[in-house]
């Protein structure tokens, strides 16, 4: 008899129980000055947003200052808050960054 005729292998595979990938998320408020409002912040950073996958709003404060919060994987945040920088760079004299705990947004918006 050749080896394996005639005989069943059997192999137990471990059962695959489903579990939910718990994705990182990470929210950053942000805080722009400069030249940041009348000159279409908002809408520059809700059209940006199109192209990330993340969530949150955009709005003007009555200081002068525009409040941008983004939500979702840590690098789209990151690269979303880079692209805003770059994009809006003479108009933006500072900003400062502050971590805030997820809040489940699941659009970007403009408020007002």
């Amino acid at each position: 008899m050749n080896r394996g005729e005639g005989r069943s292998v059997f192999i137990k595979i471990r059962d695959a129980k489903p579990h939910a990938a718990k994705v990182m998320r990470v929210c950053k408020r942000v805080l722009y000055w400069g030249r940041v409002q009348g000159v279409g912040f908002r809408y520059a950073a809700h059209r940006l947003a199109q192209g990330f996958a993340v969530a949150g709003f955009v709005r003007n404060l009555r200081d002068g200052q525009v409040e941008l919060l983004a939500e979702g994987d840590p690098a789209e945040v990151g690269r979303f808050l880079e692209t805003i920088s770059e994009r809006m760079a003479d108009f933006i004299k500072g900003n400062t960054i502050q971590d805030e705990p997820p809040q489940d947004l699941s659009d970007f918006e403009i408020r007002s």
